[in-house]
């Protein structure tokens, strides 16, 4: 048993959708969010400048004594990953393998899709990874950058989306994928829009698969937590009042504290 918080780190406010999943699967835990605000985004940034943000927000959260640290950045992952692991003894997870070994394991077809911002995908960290894991499978990338912004405009049902979303996806759904990485952790907001235009493509929810398996990780080291009730905190490096609203949006109910604070 290990009372102490899981920690999230991510760029902006999408790894709140990993905290939500935290929330479903692990209710019992305490959660420690950072969102590297006054930074994001760090798709443009180059890969040294990545390794030094996450560095130090690594740090901040280790200070906070995090028995286990979710990257819920796809950037932050792809550039990081490894070399965060190297340097830190306790359980530390991307996003990107789970979502990847997630989508081998549902694809009947192995003609798989991907979709994020324009980042992850010239980043090609998923098609990377799921051709090391299966090299016969075909990898089809798409990058949807417009879906960050009506997510957090909280468009999720407005017409316009759903355009924009058709516009997108049809070629993507006509290219024969039987499976589909939403690759972004703002992508699950629009999971059921996406669904309407995929038919039965099987969607890969990255921040679930994600948490089923640091569950697996926490419960084989027994480090999950027996306490009945949860707490969980929320640390920013600029704009917690923006931060707070958007977390509206992902959570579904109000932050009631959002800290700012100097991760450096």
């Amino acid at each position: 048993m290990d009372n102490r918080p899981i920690g999230v780190f991510d760029s902006g406010v999408g790894g709140l959708s990993v905290v939500k999943e935290i929330v479903r699967q692990l209710p019992q835990e305490d959660i420690i969010y950072f969102g590297d605000t006054a930074h994001l985004p760090y798709g443009p940034k180059t890969s040294q400048t990545i390794k030094r943000l996450v560095r130090d927000n690594i740090r901040f959260l280790l200070k906070k004594k995090v028995k286990a640290i979710i990257l819920a950045c796809h950037t932050a992952s792809a550039f990081t990953l490894e070399e965060i692991r190297e340097d830190n003894p306790i359980p530390i997870m991307g996003v990107i393998g789970p979502g990847a070994e997630e989508a081998l394991r549902v694809t009947k077809n192995r003609r798989i899709g991907v979709i994020g911002t324009y980042g992850t995908i010239r980043s090609r960290a998923y098609a990377k990874e799921l051709k090391r894991l299966e090299p016969e499978a075909s990898v089809i990338e798409k990058p949807c950058p417009l879906f960050v912004p009506l997510v957090e405009e909280g468009w999720i049902k407005k017409e316009a989306t759903r355009l924009i979303i058709r516009e997108y996806l049809e070629p993507l759904r006509d290219e024969g994928i039987d499976t589909l990485i939403l690759g972004c952790t703002h992508y699950p907001l629009l999971k059921e829009e996406i669904a309407r235009v995929m038919g039965e493509v099987y969607l890969i929810d990255s921040a679930r698969a994600t948490v089923a398996q640091m569950r697996g990780i926490l419960e084989g080291k027994n480090l999950l937590t027996r306490k009945e009730v949860s707490r969980h905190s929320f640390f920013v490096s600029d704009a917690p009042e923006k931060f707070a609203r958007l977390g509206r949006i992902f959570l579904g109910k109000e932050i009631e504290k959002v800290e700012k604070v100097n991760a450096y």
